[in-house]
């Protein structure tokens, strides 16, 4: 992946410092001598000592009176290895050399301002113009017994700025936050770390902060300063490896990256791991911001979580934002796709990864911005509205979440500090072999709490529903897509990795009892045990269960689309690919999805596999939707199959709308499919024997599973009442007349049953061969039944019966 660096054409006045003020401050009583910080723990960064730079003739000076009288004396000068590792963005400790130190006569006043003319201190009372020492670097010895609040006139060649002085603060970060990072269990990482708005000390201003702990040296740079952080090293906090500033003044909109000098000594330019917002691609700069969105979906919020998801209907539809409607921002967004889904019936939105991502054509699968919507389409307060907007129609909002890999671009999480941080240090295993990306390290516990912390962030920041797990297979194995010799086994000698098993069950229980109602959902292809199991209990593995509360079933999706992709005179000879899913289908709690995985890279869109000519492939098109609505399990449809798109999706151009417009000819074709899944979520939500029972034996009977060569399936769905629905597909051409089947005695009697569905209806696009009336039971006993149906099997179609 390319790296991308900030593309500026116009450097931002020095005045925008002075401007993103987030409250006007105003001056108090002159406080007391702020304290001296404590020397730099053990454990700091270690530091290289610079060679020691030329002499220097200082300028002449003499004392200044200030406006109260004070005379600004010279102060001793700064120690030249302290003076040269300051200037090079190498000193973990600045702000025991910059701002105001009480010494021996007085108070010491140190200011760091590259380019600056002049430096002048500004408090009650006094008015004193600091000495300049060259380099940027000003002091002055204040003949005074304390240093009232103060701030700073900065004289430039063009313009004269007040500004705050960042050397003046104490740490804006807590003791405690500082021990949970440490931990690597601050659950609320987002409110620690990055760019903080904030008042602190009475004043006005964003706190940085970064854990970077093997730099020698962080500095934050920006639009307001030229983006040349000489002017704003931070300080470490030890141990932890945070680095942090308060700078006064700064606001929301601002934008910046960290400068970090490597241990090396080299220096590298970085976005904000946790930055909240960003700049829209190309462009990599984070920006300031804080939340002031007022949310409305309390009602939803309450109550989303009253029926266990496995349990409720859940019916989804899979969006690419960017492309469903192209160039809509999230605010337009928020107007169309929450009437569209509710006219379609689905219960939830499945959002394709909404977290920055430089390269479009990743599909959000490549994050670079954890914490931060795509730009592309508006501000985080935008997403928010759209999300509200889809709760206020009674619509959930899932996201696709990506914690398997990272990509490499160098302004980026790639070697972070400049070294392995975020990827694991052994190469082998932080190279992903399929996507030239990087995996995480699951092992190193602040980064297990960088990723913990993300997912629980979506759901409370952004009141996310569910989070779909990208790629888990990805994780859970040592040797994915490795040959022999390119992986290592775990210490008890498997292929399994330990460390990310243990991430998984940390962030799906944290999920799960920080925000109740939320779903987590595992992308995961194979045969793994326990994805959706509780993780204190321990499957064959070994392992305890992984705690998904859903698992994407792959097995039914390939098997079934095997099959309805073979002409209908093979389709006998692949039977058991439609039956099989139901040998295992309560080993986990099963969703059904046909994704944009299934209708890209010449997989061909739904209705393309089908074979036969058009009728035909729209008719199998819609008998499968029948199918896979009745099967156990959740459903999720991808946009465009709604509507039976003929052609795969591609990301720049979306769903192929123009399909509906009345003047095509074939409108009416793809406005009856559509018709038939508004449908098919209306009667399916409102039938508890197709959702209530999904995850348990009792809820699924087979009548006929074994009709070959007819090509019929005939299964029954019961709710926790015993109340059945009966299902029937025919994937054969051919009208079946006089197809007997078996049906259960209803109520104790033999009772009517009606058609409830029938894709071959002829609102749909079908040939119209159905059962108007409801039909009477007959005594006659078939496929075990006491009870059977006389039924008349419409052509590439599924029937839904329920007893009246």
């Amino acid at each position: 992946m390319t790296a991308r660096k900030p593309s500026r054409t116009q450097p931002v006045p020095v005045e925008a410092e002075a401007r993103r003020t987030a409250a006007p401050t105003k001056e108090t009583a002159p406080a007391a001598p702020e304290p001296a910080l404590p020397e730099p723990p053990a454990t700091a960064p270690s530091t290289t000592p610079a060679p020691a730079p030329a002499p220097r003739r200082r300028p002449a000076v003499r004392p200044r009176d200030g406006v109260g009288g004070q005379g600004v004396r010279e102060a001793q000068p700064l120690d030249d290895g302290d003076r040269a590792r300051l200037l090079a963005g190498e000193h973990h400790a600045p702000h025991d050399l910059l701002g105001a130190h009480p010494v021996r006569g007085g108070v010491v006043v140190r200011v760091l301002r590259p380019s600056a003319r002049s430096v002048t201190v500004l408090a009650k009372g006094l008015r004193a113009q600091l000495h300049d020492d060259g380099e940027g670097l000003f002091s002055g010895l204040l003949p005074m017994p304390s240093l009232p609040e103060y701030r700073l006139l900065v004289g430039y060649p063009d313009n004269e700025i007040e500004v705050g002085d960042p050397y003046r603060f104490l740490p804006a970060l807590g003791e405690l936050d500082l021990h949970l990072i440490g931990e690597g269990r601050h659950e609320e990482l987002w409110t620690a770390l990055g760019a903080r708005p904030m008042e602190h000390q009475g004043v006005a201003g964003t706190r940085f902060t970064v854990w970077a702990p093997d730099a020698r040296g962080v500095r934050v740079v920006g639009d307001f300063t030229f983006w040349d952080g000489t002017g704003f090293p931070m300080r470490s906090l030890g141990a932890s490896g945070v680095w942090e500033l308060f700078l006064p003044g700064i606001g929301e909109g601002t934008l910046y990256k960290f400068d970090i000098c490597r241990p090396d000594g080299s220096h590298t330019t970085r976005a904000d791991p946790m930055a909240r917002r960003t700049e829209a691609p190309p462009a990599t700069a984070s920006i300031v911001t804080a939340a002031h969105h007022e949310w409305r979906d309390q009602e939803w919020m309450a109550h989303r979580g009253d029926v266990p998801v496995h349990e409720a209907p859940f019916s989804v539809y899979e969006v690419h934002l960017p492309s469903w409607r192209p160039g809509l921002t999230y605010r337009q967004l928020a107007v169309q796709l929450p009437r569209y889904v509710r006219e379609l019936g689905f219960t939830h939105v499945e959002l394709m990864p909404v977290a920055e991502h430089p390269f479009g054509g990743s599909w959000g699968y490549q994050v670079t911005g954890f914490y931060a919507p795509t730009a592309r389409l508006g501000t985080p307060d935008d997403f928010r509205h759209l999300v509200d907007s889809l709760h206020r129609a009674g619509i959930g909002v899932i996201v696709d979440w990506v914690p398997a890999h990272f990509p490499r671009d160098d302004w980026a999480l790639a070697e972070f500090d400049g070294r392995p941080l975020y990827e694991h240090s052994d190469p082998s295993r932080a190279a992903h072999p399929d996507w030239g990306t990087l995996e995480f390290d699951y092992g190193r516990k602040e980064v297990r709490n960088f990723l913990v912390a993300n997912a629980t962030y979506w759901c409370e920041e952004f009141h996310i529903d569910g989070l779909r797990v990208d790629a888990v297979a990805s994780m859970l194995y040592l040797d994915y897509s490795r040959e022999d010799g390119q992986w290592s086994p775990n210490e008890h000698g498997g292929r399994e990795n330990p460390d990310a098993v243990a991430f998984l069950q940390e962030m799906n229980a944290t999920v799960y009892r920080r925000n109740p109602g939320v779903v987590t959902i595992a992308e995961e292809s194979t045969a793994w045990d326990g994805v959706t199991r509780a993780t204190d209990r321990v499957g064959a593995g070994g392992y305890g269960g992984l705690g998904f509360g859903l698992k994407w079933n792959m097995g039914w999706m390939h098997d079934s689309l095997q099959y309805v992709s073979k002409e209908p005179v093979h389709r006998k000879y692949h039977h058991n690919e439609m039956t099989f899913s139901m040998v295992y289908a309560y080993s986990e709690n099963y969703v059904l999805p046909i994704s944009h995985d299934e209708v890209v890279h010449g997989k061909q869109a739904l209705v393309s596999k089908m074979p036969g000519d058009w009728w035909q492939r729209r008719a199998t098109h819609r008998a499968y939707l029948g199918f896979m609505w009745a099967h156990p399990g959740k459903q999720l449809l991808f946009m465009g199959q709604e509507f039976a798109q003929g052609a795969e999706w591609s990301q720049e151009h979306g769903p192929e709308w123009w399909l509906l417009d009345p003047t095509y000819h074939s409108a009416g074709d793809h406005h009856g499919v559509r018709t038939l899944v508004g449908d098919l979520n209306a009667v399916y939500r409102v039938t508890p024997a197709l959702w209530q029972r999904d995850t348990s034996p009792e809820g699924f009977a087979w009548v006929d599973g074994g009709a070959a060569e007819d090509n019929v399936f005939v299964f029954l769905r019961f709710d926790a009442h015993g109340s059945p629905l009966l299902a029937v597909s025919n994937f054969s051409p051919v009208v079946r007349h006089d197809h007997r089947v078996g049906v259960p005695d209803v109520r104790g009697g033999r009772v009517a049953w009606e058609e409830v569905l029938n894709t071959d209806a002829v609102r749909y696009g079908g040939s119209g061969v159905g059962h108007p009336d409801p039909l009477k039971a007959e005594a006659e006993g078939a496929h075990g039944r006491p009870g059977s149906l006389l039924l008349t099997l419409p052509p590439l179609a599924t029937v839904w019966f329920r007893p009246v």
